[in-house]
């Protein structure tokens, strides 16, 4: 057998403290991660009476007329609005909107250097889900879709349904479309290389909050069996035994098809025999104990993807037995994070004009992230690509762009190769103003503060 390398445990932890570090001292720094920019020729000032008035006036009379060329005129066609109360942070809770600023920036810059998406924070001043509500769809006129972040249970369920009834232009909430996208990635993968069958596995999903909910819906319509998946909130367990649990609400709903052995317990019963355990719970580590993993059924898949520590350390992980190991962290191999799939998808609802995100796109944008690595490639360490590899943007851009005209809530007929070229120039366009801009000074040298 062969000798498993002793792991440095101080060095690790030293490791996942440097990006806190780095942040505290960075975003100082720049006072921001975004700006705006012109994207039009200024030759001279002259030029503002094409761009302003009094030449602009017979673009707005044209666009009154026809509504729809405001997509043709204005920069609406690549906008999406980010649009949080800070009532649930990335592992952090409700921490308010101010709070949050920093992380919907952050946002922000993914959607522009990875799918040359402009997407601007929207953190409300309102927790009320009527107001929220509201606000997104009066906020339709300036933006081709809406981004929902970091908005508490059990309203974001609501919230996102409503607004998906309701809107003309595409709503997705990140915290379950996007985590459910690239977390079903991970496992198709992931199965891969245990040589196990997604329509015969046990999985433990730990936590029951609105990306475990999501994730749930999601492998259901893949072909995991839900009467095997065993979800497991705060108070244990979520069975048909529960009376804690309030009709009609999400978790109740799950009570139906799912643990259909109506199993009880906590995380340790749940995970008992399971081929993949998915955890998006409280941050660890130590929510999820070694000797839990050593039950589980032979060759397990463990998916620790809690914010911003996992529920357990992906050595120790490792040391249990897991045949595979993913966290939401990029300093890990295996960084399950939705920053692999929003870029891409509105990329592509952006570019082929579709109103809405269905599941099946959603699932045909999982399919096409997995297939972004060959079956021969795909290894423990290396079950999906990782942001670097920014091809893998326009590809999910093109497949679910075609999804979307296949299923008529697309305003624009592209090929695939219309739609990946276009995403492939606007991506890499992205990726080469900010490089020039660091060249020439224009984004500051900050190597001084690190």
């Amino acid at each position: 057998m062969k000798k498993q390398k002793k792991v440095d445990i101080k060095k690790l932890l030293e490791m996942t403290r440097e990006p806190s570090r780095f942040a505290k001292k960075l975003h100082p720094f720049y006072r921001g991660k975004i700006e705006v920019v012109p994207k039009c020729k200024i030759k001279d000032f002259n030029d503002f009476s094409i761009w302003y008035s009094p030449g602009v006036a017979e673009v707005c009379k044209d666009i009154s007329k026809k509504p729809e060329l405001v997509y043709e005129y204005t920069n609406k066609w690549n906008s999406v609005a980010i649009v949080s109360d800070g009532t649930r942070v990335l592992g952090l809770g409700n921490i308010g909107p101010e709070a949050g600023m920093p992380v919907m920036e952050g946002k922000a810059l993914l959607y522009k250097y990875l799918g040359g998406v402009d997407a601007y924070p929207i953190c409300l001043g309102s927790a009320d889900e009527k107001e929220i509500i509201q606000t997104v769809k009066i906020l339709q006129p300036s933006f081709g879709g809406v981004n929902l972040e970091d908005i508490e249970q059990p309203k974001c369920f609501s919230v996102l349904d409503t607004l998906r009834k309701e809107c003309h232009i595409p709503v997705w909430h990140d915290d379950q479309q996007g985590t459910a996208l690239v977390t079903l990635a991970g496992l198709i993968n992931a199965l891969k290389v245990v040589a196990k069958k997604i329509n015969k596995i046990k999985v433990a999903m730990i936590g029951a909050g609105a990306a475990n909910i999501c994730v749930c819906k999601l492998l259901s319509l893949y072909g995991v069996n839900p009467a095997n998946i065993i979800l497991v909130d705060l108070h244990g367990i979520i069975n048909k035994d529960r009376s804690d649990l309030t009709p009609n609400s999400e978790k109740w709903k799950l009570t139906v098809n799912t643990n259909v052995g109506n199993l009880s317990g906590g995380i340790k019963e749940a995970m008992g025999d399971a081929d993949a355990v998915i955890a998006l719970s409280t941050p660890g580590p130590g929510v999820i104990k070694k000797e839990w993993i050593k039950a589980m059924a032979k060759n397990p898949i463990v998916f620790t993807c809690a914010n911003p520590t996992p529920e357990i350390w992906p050595w120790e992980a490792k040391e249990a037995g897991a045949a595979v190991v993913a966290t939401g962290r990029s300093d890990f191999p295996n960084q399950v994070n939705n920053s692999l799939g929003f870029p891409g998808v509105f990329r592509g609802v952006l570019d082929v004009r579709a109103s809405t995100i269905t599941d099946t796109m959603c699932i045909t944008a999982a399919v096409e992230l997995a297939s972004c690595i060959a079956d021969n490639k795909i290894r423990p360490d290396k079950i999906l690509p990782s942001m670097d590899d920014w091809k893998i943007f326009p590809k999910i851009a093109a497949a679910i762009g075609v999804r979307a005209i296949k299923e008529k809530v697309a305003h624009k007929k592209l090929s695939y190769d219309e739609i990946f070229n276009g995403a492939r120039v606007i991506i890499k366009r992205s990726r080469a103003i900010t490089e020039t801009m660091m060249k020439n000074g224009y984004i500051k040298n900050a190597k001084n503060k690190i």
